[in-house]
């Protein structure tokens, strides 16, 4: 039995906009304490003391984190559309396939300023909700546990099964060499030619290959029980989420995890992005004032994709050699002030940008080509 939609309106979530406004800030702020994803083994000219307590307070903040929150609600806004669409009778599928040849276009472009770039990975998952999405809610509920419990990592652990990472750390090598001391287009065609593979690797490295998906997934179903909503029992489900998940991130946070930290260090990320995410929904339905602060993230989010491609060629031209060539001259502390100063003056951007057009940039680019044919 195929899952049908239920004719409820899908207004815009609010508070979606701003966990996506998080999200993007997020990945700047920790874009910045990697300085571009260059790793330097040349003496920092200006550390400070708390470089490395910065490191690792957003290391376990951030890390992971944002891209989770980012992937679950590119699955809600998924469900919107094709839900939108059922509503009028249509098949949102092949639109939705298009949809996401465009992203890894943008994809293309982004890499060749950044070589971390999300968004061809993004798109290569996001085709994989297609065929999930005419399933029932019973049978996606047992694929996002699946995929939840790590699977690739756990079949490793009970096969003694070791995944070769040597072809990464080489591409990473070539990447970062390039960084440091070549010109802008050395870059660009090193990013062109290593960026998607490099990318690919690193998710199976760090365990994102199976929870990225999943993540997708749960945005996806979360839309269809229309939890985002402040409706029914809904504050209550995230009030238990927040509940359970700090407990167990404060359970864990106390374990060596040892030979199990390629499996379980992935679901301890998992546990604590619902944490924050719970904690931001609770708090944005409970409390005024902090709909108030949130909603300049809103706008934030509203220009996710613009700000994401912003933050490459900003972030970029600031840490890479062919520009400020920030990699060796600040420590993790001034970089991290530097990501926030780009999400203040892109938040800046998307104020002005927005006081005068319904969507950001590259939204509206995107939502013409989606709709070109």
């Amino acid at each position: 039995m195929m899952y049908k939609t239920r004719n409820l309106p899908n207004t815009r979530i609010d508070v979606a906009d701003a966990l996506r406004g998080i999200a993007v800030a997020g990945i700047i702020l920790y874009h910045s304490v990697e300085h571009f994803n260059i790793f330097t083994q040349e003496p920092i000219v200006h550390p400070l003391a708390s470089d490395q307590t910065v490191a690792d307070v957003l290391a376990w903040l951030l890390s992971g984190k944002m891209y989770g929150i980012f992937a679950m609600l590119f699955g809600l806004s998924f469900f919107i559309m094709n839900d939108n669409q059922q509503q009028k009778g249509k098949n949102f599928s092949l639109r939705f396939a298009w949809r996401m040849c465009l992203l890894f276009m943008f994809g293309i472009i982004n890499v060749a300023f950044y070589d971390g770039d999300i968004l061809m990975l993004y798109a290569c998952y996001g085709l994989l909700l297609i065929p999930i999405s005419y399933l029932p809610s019973k049978w996606v509920w047992c694929i996002i546990a699946l995929l939840a419990i790590q699977p690739v990592e756990l079949y490793c652990l009970l096969t003694g099964t070791t995944i070769d990472n040597s072809t990464m750390w080489e591409l990473y090598g070539k990447i970062n060499s390039a960084h440091e001391h070549g010109t802008f287009w050395e870059n660009t065609l090193t990013n062109l030619r290593y960026g998607f593979e490099v990318n690919f690797r690193f998710n199976i490295f760090s365990g994102r290959l199976t929870q990225l998906l999943c993540l997708f997934i749960l945005g996806m179903q979360l839309g269809r029980q229309r939890l985002f909503y402040n409706e029914g029992r809904n504050l209550k489900i995230w009030h238990n989420i927040l509940i359970c998940s700090v407990i167990m991130v404060i359970a864990l946070s106390f374990v060596n995890f040892g030979a199990l930290d390629s499996w379980l260090k992935p679901i301890y990320n998992l546990i604590i992005l619902l944490m924050i995410v719970s904690a931001i929904v609770s708090a944005w339905y409970a409390f005024e004032g902090v709909r108030r602060v949130l909603h300049h993230l809103c706008i934030f989010g509203r220009m996710s994709l613009t700000n994401y491609l912003l933050q490459s060629i900003i972030g970029c031209a600031i840490f890479c050699g062919y520009g400020l060539a920030c990699y060796h001259l600040l420590g993790i502390t001034y970089a991290v002030m530097v990501g926030c100063g780009m999400v203040v003056c892109q938040y800046l951007f998307a104020r002005y940008w927005f006081s005068s057009h319904p969507r950001g940039p590259l939204e509206g680019l995107w939502r013409k080509l989606t709709w070109i044919y």
